[in-house]
């Protein structure tokens, strides 16, 4: 069953370079707002798609107030068969984001995968037409992976993910031997995520971070290296 998420919530991201992980678990856990861990760390998968001209790339360079990304999100175990992958699209506005997500048929992502895989599990899915049209204007272009740790804080008002270990690899149409990827990023990347109604007290909870705010995407990361540095 699909789930829409028509609440808009802001995200805010910390890229940091300076401390290890355990550092910026330290600084959380002394946080005024009390943020305390609410899940088992995992790893976090996405396929990305773009046109062939890699608009939605460059529309999050140009700094578009409105704009889409489409993946395919998964959790765990990067190859082998995937039982429970998700179609989001990630609609934004200005700093506000929302979700659709779809659930899809289970697929294989080996050594052997082409995107004609992707496709079977996409067409075995209920996809509004819409959404089946912005589909066959793209195709799959980057495959990532990072370790993530979820918090919340004690008024249950903001959450706080951590990623680390971030990998990206290059997606062909076929023969995807999955060598051509980036080096493992040792950056931390923070995020603070909360609804609307809480903005005002949101940059008191950011302030008393010792980060700055960072205008950061994976997916424009993982492009830049993978494509147009080349």
């Amino acid at each position: 069953m699909k789930h829409i998420d028509d609440n808009y919530r802001y995200e805010r991201k910390f890229v940091i370079s300076a401390l290890t992980p355990h550092e910026v678990e330290a600084e959380l856990s002394s946080h005024p707002a009390m943020f305390g861990e609410i899940y088992h760390q995992r790893f976090v998968n996405n396929i990305y798609f773009d046109s062939i001209g890699f608009r939605s790339y460059l529309d999050n360079l140009d700094g578009l107030t409105a704009r889409r990304k489409i993946r395919i999100r998964w959790y765990d175990d990067l190859f082998g068969r995937i039982g429970a992958p998700i179609l989001e699209c990630k609609i934004k506005r200005d700093l506000l984001g929302r979700k659709e997500s779809y659930p899809l048929r289970a697929f294989t992502l080996d050594t052997n995968c082409d995107i004609r895989v992707l496709l079977e599990s996409l067409d075995g899915a209920e996809l509004p037409p819409a959404l089946r049209e912005q589909l066959s204007m793209v195709r799959p272009v980057l495959l990532n992976r990072y370790s993530r740790k979820y918090f919340r804080s004690a008024d249950g008002d903001f959450r706080v993910t951590i990623d680390t270990d971030l990998v990206s690899y290059q997606i062909d149409n076929y023969n995807n031997l999955f060598l051509h990827k980036t080096p493992y990023d040792h950056h931390v990347i923070l995020e603070l995520k909360y609804n609307s109604n809480v903005s005002d007290e949101a940059d008191l909870i950011a302030t008393l971070f010792p980060f700055r705010i960072t205008k950061s995407s994976k997916y424009v990361g993982g492009i830049e290296e993978l494509y147009v540095r080349l």
